[in-house]
This record gives structure tokens, C-alpha cells and sequence, in this order.
């Protein structure tokens, strides 16, 4: 991977998702296996304000793992953060106490550099107008219904749960984003129906040409799953905390116009324009009562989104 192309998407994540200023104090945080990432955010944010730091440390052994306590003690002391981890640091204290103190700023979980140069080569700006025009469309709606040619028909409920925005823009104190963003997502309440995946999932990637994964759905919960590997993991899960692995957990609408095409990156593919994701198991983070030790987003490709019967009109990748 070229330099230029990680320092232009620096450049986008600092300028741009972070709108560092040039008297503000920003903390990059990364870890061994995600180094060179680390030092081009590093670069990008010190040639806007002096007061930059870079901390490394070694991957953890799991998402959620809490960072070290001087990583944690920097991210809740700086204006602003920027984090491109192995493992997720998203949803930890360290993040959360972070942006309660007031930092604002944005983890990249799993980040490669093909995904941060394609993510992040993207208007953030115009990204935030599409999840605004999405979310205004279905936020009123009690039914969501999603088709596809592949098979799938399913309508989720959202109930009282609010659908939530994933932008990419970071600009007030305490804001916070996954990089890289383009979605608006809902955690229902309720789900009936079958739903084709025939874009990405783990363990999968990036499924070939004619590869599909059947998911059917009552009042919930996933009841079956055609794919050996993937009900194998829910089961796993089930031994742990019953039911609840196979929870409904998420509709998302992807938003980030800049994903011309999938790669197999859950992370990046599940943001492309013109895709639905949904997932499996554990919602407790996204504003539902789940809590499971999975959640399995898969892809849906040229879906037609209903908001109460009415077509959400989905923003178009640009070519």
C-alpha cells in the first residue's frame, strides 16, 4: 500500500471526520499490527496541531478488551482521538470515559489499509447529508419491510427503539464514530421473515458469485440458517446464553457513497451505498437489551427498502 494513499485518507479523517483544530491536543492510539495506519494518522493530525501524541501498544486478545490504563488516562486527557486497533476498543470505559470527559473522536476496530484508503476516500460531509435523508425517511415508520430478487422478504419492527446515524462527523466535544462510517441502523424489536444474504459475512468474506446464505426469521429471532459454519457460531453462542444468540439484532442501511464495490471487509462492505446489513445476536451497544458474545452482520445486495409501505429512496454509489 502506497503512502500517498494512506496519507490522503489521513488527511480525510483528520481534516475532515475530526475537523482537528490547530490549538487542540489529539491522541492517536493503534497497536503493533496496525503501525503503519497509527503513524499516517499521527502525521496527518501533527502537521495540524503540535499538541499530537501517538501510543502503541500490543493487540488485544479480544473486541471489548479495555486498553492499557496510560491509553485510557490520554484519550479522556485530549481534545481528540483516533484509534485504528486489532481489537475493537469501541465500546470500552477507556472510549466511553473518554467522551464523557468531552474528547470526541472515532475508532477504526480491524482497520486494514485497503479498507482505510477506500473508506476513507469518501466526502464525509455528503455522507452525513445521505444519513440524514435515510434516517428522515424510516425514523416514523412501525415497519420496515426489505426484498430482494435473491429471496429475501422481511419486515422488522423498530418499536420505541431510535434508529441511530453513523456519520463519520466528529466535530463537538464527546462525539463519537466508528471510521469508516456511512450508516443508519436500528436495533428492532421485532422480525419476521427470511433475508438472502449474497454479499459479505464471516466467517466468509466476500461470498463468490451465486453464493447465497438463507436466514429465516420469527418473531425475533433467526430460526434457521442454511450455512453449516455460520449456525455452528450462533449455536456456540447459544451454549452461553440461549435464545438470545439468535436474536434479530440489526437492520442497517448503508450510506458511504465512496464503496464502489464489496471487498469481504464486514467493516467497510457493511457502509456501501445501496446495501442493507443485518445481523445476528448481541445489540446491547446499538440501543437494544441483547447481550451475546457474537454479532454476525451479513450483506444484502440492491435491496428495496419500505418504510410503511412507502419506497425509501437509498443513496447511489458514485461511479
Amino acid at each position: 500500500m502506497s503512502t500517498d494513499g494512506l496519507g490522503t485518507a489521513a488527511t480525510t479523517a483528520v481534516e475532515q471526520c475530526l475537523a482537528l483544530g490547530a490549538d487542540e491536543s489529539c491522541v492517536v492510539i493503534t497497536d503493533d499490527k496496525r503501525q503503519p495506519i497509527g503513524e499516517a494518522l499521527y502525521d496527518a493530525a501533527a502537521a495540524v496541531a503540535d499538541d499530537t501524541v501517538l501510543l502503541r501498544y500490543p493487540p488485544g486478545d479480544q473486541h471489548g478488551e479495555e486498553p492499557p490504563g496510560a491509553v485510557a488516562a490520554a484519550m479522556a486527557g485530549a481534545d481528540a482521538f483516533l484509534a485504528p486497533t486489532t481489537k475493537s476498543i469501541s465500546h470500552t470505559r477507556a472510549r466511553g470515559d473518554a467522551c464523557d470527559a468531552g474528547a470526541r473522536g472515532a475508532t477504526l476496530p480491524g482497520i486494514t489499509e485497503e479498507v482505510f484508503v477506500t473508506g476513507l476516500d469518501a466526502d464525509y460531509d455528503a455522507i452525513a447529508a445521505h444519513c440524514a435523508d435515510v434516517l428522515d425517511q424510516v425514523a416514523d415508520a412501525d415497519e420496515i419491510r426489505v426484498t430482494t430478487s435473491a429471496g429475501t422478504d422481511i419486515v422488522v419492527e423498530p418499536g420505541a427503539r431510535p434508529w441511530h446515524d453513523d456519520t463519520g462527523i466528529v466535530h463537538d466535544d464527546g462525539d463519537f464514530s466508528n471510521l469508516p462510517a456511512g450508516e443508519v441502523f436500528v436495533a428492532p424489536e421485532n422480525a419476521n421473515g427470511t433475508y438472502v444474504v449474497d454479499g459479505t459475512m464471516r466467517p466468509h468474506g466476500l461470498l463468490d458469485d451465486g453464493q447465497q446464505l438463507r436466514f429465516e426469521v420469527e418473531n425475533g429471532y433467526v430460526t434457521d440458517i442454511s450455512d453449516d459454519e455460520i449456525r455452528g457460531q450462533v449455536e456456540a453462542a447459544a451454549d452461553e446464553v440461549g435464545r438470545d444468540a439468535y436474536t434479530l439484532a440489526e437492520l442497517g442501511i448503508g450510506t458511504n457513497v465512496g464503496v464502489t464495490d464489496l471487498v469481504g471487509s464486514v467493516l467497510l462492505d457493511e457502509k456501501a451505498a445501496g446495501t442493507v446489513h443485518i445481523a445476528i445476536g448481541d445489540n446491547a451497544g446499538i440501543g437494544g437489551d441483547t447481550d451475546a458474545p457474537l454479532h454476525l452482520d451479513g450483506i444484502v445486495r440492491e435491496p428495496t427498502v419500505y418504510a410503511d409501505g412507502e419506497v425509501v429512496d437509498l443513496p447511489e454509489v458514485e461511479r
